[in-house]
């Protein structure tokens, strides 16, 4: 009967984990990592180390750089941004769909293996020792694999997840550089995460910078 009621502890312990695991991938938006700053270069060194980007004319990518100001800075709020940009919304929806049905597979294993516990408890007291001690050995062999299908699961989970938000990441970063080679900016630094102690507000240009990324995301979907 010990081993009966570690069963009985172990099935309750693998109902929690699916419950776990759903608030933590399908109730938790994808994470905002920092892209890295996009540093623009001045007309004088543009020549030397800017590299045309490959689908954009080498004429045109000239152009950008040369109106490149010096005295010229500026900075976003990362958090504030990723939260706006219409690329990282539609990650997250991505990700909440796929998680919702890793939840469904999530279940669909946790429900088996408990329907399976009490179908023995049901039948434990009618059973031989030598039954009971065999179906016990089966459950815990199912349990095992119920673990390593969860585990399996969580991880498919994690990399789908940081796949997706780099994706959005490169995106917007690439498109940052390019904002801030049309409008002439020497640097553009991301606030949010420790970059920056102390900036005035007339250089914040997060709400332009949003409205650049997401007029060239839904131009180019």
């Amino acid at each position: 009967m010990k081993n009966s009621l570690q069963l009985i502890v172990n099935a309750v312990l693998a109902i929690a984990v699916a419950v776990l695991f759903y608030l933590y991938f399908a109730g938790q938006p994808a994470k905002a990592v920092r892209p890295p700053v996009a540093v623009v270069a001045t007309a004088t060194d543009s020549a030397a180390t800017d590299a045309p980007e490959a689908e954009e004319p080498e004429a045109e990518e000239s152009s950008l750089s040369a109106l490149a100001d010096t005295n010229k800075v500026g900075y976003v709020e990362s958090g504030k941004l990723l939260d706006g940009y219409q690329g990282m919304k539609d990650a997250r929806k991505r990700l909440e769909t796929k998680a919702r049905g890793w939840e469904a597979q999530n279940k669909k294993l946790v429900t088996g293996f408990q329907a399976a516990v009490q179908q023995y408890q049901q039948k434990a007291e009618s059973m031989t020792q030598e039954q009971r001690a065999t179906t016990e050995q089966q459950l815990q062999a199912r349990q095992m694999q119920v673990a390593q299908e969860q585990e399996k699961l969580q991880r498919q989970a994690q990399e789908e997840e940081a796949k997706t938000t780099q994706q959005a990441l490169e995106r917007a970063n690439k498109q940052i550089e390019r904002y801030g080679k049309q409008h002439g900016y020497r640097l553009i630094l991301l606030s949010g995460g420790g970059g920056i102690g102390y900036a005035r507000k007339d250089l914040d240009v997060t709400t332009p910078v949003l409205r650049f990324l997401n007029d060239e995301y839904r131009g180019k979907k």
